[in-house]
């Protein structure tokens, strides 16, 4: 099962959400929010695998949900509008694991909680170029200290769509080992712990 939290201000799109979720048998709704502070008190209470969160909302924005929850959160998909971009990085340096554009598709929605929940990361490639221009002029701390091979340039941008190591070696038609080894290399390259850093840092460089 995974455990989905809804937070968005809009109780229509929370009811369109939840019905869409709750026709997956995976799935179990683990709560809801209408406002900033009361998905950061629910959530902290509640057993949640994935939190849906979006950005604009009354009394806490989604940014601030992301920071005050700091290592409580869970693994957190952030819904968006284009109007959205220019707080999508922050959002991910707080912690967010992706984002994701609200007219997106049933099918989409539920590849990307999975990739999740199941600890991948999904940036959307359609709002990519208007965050990294929202982003503003790139610093060179967002390049990596060495240059990325071909492969794991292949490899990067298969993690910044929320594949696991074993559906990209799948993908590239390698062994899962090698996938590993490859990742393990572009977080060094990159200077960070973790694959969602090494997405936003290969989103800044303009990589993805």
């Amino acid at each position: 099962m995974i455990r989905v939290f809804i937070a968005d201000d809009q109780l229509l799109i929370r009811q369109g959400i939840r019905t869409l979720l709750e026709m997956d048998a995976e799935i179990v709704i683990a709560g809801e929010a209408e406002d900033g502070v009361e998905a950061i008190e629910r959530v902290r209470t509640a057993e949640v695998d994935v939190l849906l969160l979006d950005v604009r909302m009354p009394k806490k924005s989604g940014l601030d949900v992301l920071r005050e929850l700091g290592s409580s959160l869970p693994p957190t998909l952030v819904l968006t509008t284009f109007d959205d971009t220019s707080v999508v990085l922050d959002a991910i340096r707080a912690g967010a694991r992706g984002f994701l554009l609200k007219d997106i598709s049933y099918q989409q929605l539920m590849t990307a909680i999975r990739a999740i929940a199941a600890g991948g990361t999904v940036f959307q490639p359609a709002i990519t170029q208007r965050l990294l221009r929202a982003a503003g002029t790139l610093t060179s701390d967002a390049l990596p200290d060495e240059a990325l091979t071909a492969r794991e340039l292949e490899v990067v941008r298969l993690m910044s769509g929320g594949y696991s190591n074993k559906e990209i070696a799948h993908a590239l038609g390698t062994a899962e080992g090698t996938i590993k080894n490859q990742v393990s290399s572009i977080l060094s390259k990159f200077g960070v712990r973790d694959r969602t850093r090494a997405v936003l840092k290969a989103l800044e460089a303009g990589l993805l």
